[in-house]
């Protein structure tokens, strides 16, 4: 189960100001906490800022992060011109959040997903149905995009299919839409992955918490492998650990052992 972290987002009001300052002691702590808690990359993003900062903030934010810690990072943005300095500086194998089937995005973006060899989330969404809520038409945009891509000289194993999560609280359909998006796109597209931004599903909705936590091992018994998350949530984490274990996806339990004589199972 690939975790990405979400917290150096520019759009979370107590995150843009370290981001605008350069505060690198508060980007540094927040990507170690993150890590400690057991995320595989760690999301940046300075989108607030513009098109004139973005680029620039982006590429700080990199240098900053993977200067202090060993690890790779989620390059957030749409925008080619703060990706592509970000790619140059980044160490090791980015993943790009994110690219879908709208024309201007694909174009600018595809070419350096393929040449930097990065991993890559693929958003349903397209030009002609926008950003799809029916299963019918998120399941097209997704084979699609899979066919694109890998036409295009991305791997397979680098794509993560993200087939869009919208909050329950909009319609009580979406949840379900969901979950069968992921089991078909899994099933349809052996060697592809999913991935979900899984807060999304509660927006609206008192104790959102209670909701994530049940969203991702339903996603995950349908076959999903990644989850853009707050790792620092401990009882969501221990939840993703221990339903790892009853879908068979850790052998001999040794993750969850590990994880309950570290405490990370303990809630109390």
């Amino acid at each position: 189960m690939l975790i990405i972290g979400e917290r150096i987002n520019s759009s979370r009001k107590w995150v843009a100001p370290a981001v605008e300052n350069k505060d690198a002691g508060f980007i540094v702590n927040e990507a170690a906490v993150q890590l400690a808690a057991g995320a595989n990359y760690v999301d940046v993003n300075a989108g607030t800022f513009g098109p004139d900062r973005e680029p620039e903030l982006l590429c700080w934010l990199v240098e900053t992060v993977q200067g202090a810690h060993e690890c790779r990072l989620s390059l957030d943005s749409p925008n080619p011109d703060a990706i592509e300095p970000a790619l140059k500086l980044h160490k090791g194998k980015a993943l790009i959040n994110s690219i879908s089937l709208e024309k201007a995005r694909y174009d600018n973006l595809m070419p350096l997903v393929r040449d930097h060899g990065a991993d890559v989330i693929a958003m349903c969404a397209d030009d002609e149905h926008g950003m799809p809520t029916d299963l019918e038409t998120k399941l097209m945009v997704a084979g699609a995009l899979v066919e694109k891509l890998t036409g295009d000289g991305v791997p397979l194993e680098n794509i993560y299919v993200d087939p869009l999560v919208f909050p329950i609280a909009t319609d009580s359909a979406y949840g379900n839409v969901v979950l069968s998006a992921i089991e078909q796109i899994m099933t349809r597209y052996p060697g592809v992955h999913t991935m979900v931004g899984l807060s999304n599903i509660s927006h609206g909705l008192p104790f959102r918490f209670q909701i994530n936590q049940m969203f991702l091992a339903l996603a995950m018994g349908r076959g999903l492998d990644g989850a853009i998350l707050d790792p620092t949530d401990k009882r969501l984490m221990a939840n993703l650990i221990t339903t790892n274990a009853l879908l068979g996806r850790d052998e001999f339990c040794m993750d969850y052992i590990q994880a309950h004589q570290s405490g990370k199972l303990d809630l109390d």
